[in-house]
């Protein structure tokens, strides 16, 4: 009877073998999937070339998928969608975390892992990956912002969605450290929302300067918020009297870094925190935990910590300042 069994073993072992397919290839292939606030701006592209660059050099098909606009809505139909293609794994930057934290129990149901980014206050997902701890990012922020203000005055503040986890958290650090450390400066009006859009930004920043003529410094959240931000400052001849600092690339501010529009950014390579979101999925794929210290093998991700207050979060050291002193170094 063994005999027969192992006979039968070979023989579909031959057969798959003549069909063009491997032993190996047989086997359930992982897919990995990172779903991203939207799609078609710079930032994520830059982070699409980075799954692309792991997908390749791991052999592992993993690719990103996102709506044309930051719409909480589609972004949690297509990661539902992804649970019902049975994934592998997920990579999420939501841009609801309370809506997408549903989303998630589901897939944690069918036994699908999911690691998220900008999201460190995250409750189902297996864990989240930050550049940084976010209030520290604010706060280093805010340093520079009073300093370009000289100290004192008004300044505004945008996120990309009021819902965006790191977003708020950026601007709460920010404005901490304001009150902590910086009596003289204030904040005007609650966080504005940009939607992610330029043009929003752009309008919203034509209103605030109107309607507070004195206001000195704004700080943005979203890579798209900055550039309309900039582009207000630039049309309306304000390069030299109100600071605007915030979260883009270089690829997308240039233009406004060199004219003064835009005084600094801070950013962290998105394709790193693509890549390092899909190492902690291979590595709990595998069955291993996420640990203090551990390298996720990823410039700026080599020793992470948790992020306190948090159960899910872990940062790494990553971010990266830039004027027009040193922008042309890096090419994102």
């Amino acid at each position: 009877m063994k005999k027969y069994k192992l006979i039968a073993v070979v023989a579909a072992t031959a057969l798959l073998v003549s069909a063009g397919i491997s032993t190996s290839q047989a086997a359930a292939k992982k897919r990995y999937v990172i779903s991203v606030k939207l799609i078609g701006v710079g930032w994520f592209d830059n982070m699409d070339k980075g799954i692309k660059s792991w997908a390749k050099s791991k052999k592992i098909d993993a690719t990103m998928t996102g709506a044309t606009d930051a719409s909480p809505e589609k972004q949690s139909k297509m990661v539902e969608d992804l649970i019902a293609q049975k994934v592998t794994g997920i990579g999420i930057v939501p841009n609801d975390v309370a809506s997408i934290d549903g989303v998630i129990a589901k897939a944690k149901k069918a036994g699908i892992k999911v690691v998220t980014h900008e999201a460190a206050g995250i409750k189902n997902a297996d864990a989240d990956i930050e550049a940084f701890n976010n209030a520290a990012y604010g706060a280093v922020m805010m340093d520079n912002l009073q300093a370009c203000m000289g100290g004192s005055g008004k300044y505004a503040a945008f996120v990309g969605t009021l819902t965006n986890g790191s977003h708020n958290e950026w601007v709460a650090g920010a404005l901490a450290q304001a009150k902590a450390k910086y009596p003289n400066i204030t904040r005007v009006e609650d966080p504005l929302e940009s939607k992610e859009d330029a043009d929003v930004a752009y309008n919203k920043t034509k209103e605030l300067l109107k309607k507070y003529p004195d206001l000195k410094g704004v700080e943005g959240s979203s890579a798209n918020d900055v550039v309309g931000i900039g582009r207000a400052v630039e049309e309306l001849g304000l390069n030299d009297k109100v600071c605007v600092m915030g979260t883009s690339i270089p690829s997308m501010t240039s233009k406004y870094v060199a004219t003064g529009a835009i005084d600094k950014i801070f950013f962290w390579d998105s394709a790193l925190a693509g890549q390092a979101m899909l190492n902690m999925l291979e590595i709990l794929n595998k069955g291993g935990k996420i640990k203090a210290g551990m390298d996720l093998k990823v410039a700026g991700y080599n020793k992470i910590v948790k992020i306190p207050g948090t159960t899910k979060g872990w940062a790494g050291a990553a971010w990266v300042i830039v004027d027009k002193n040193n922008i042309t170094k890096y090419k994102i």
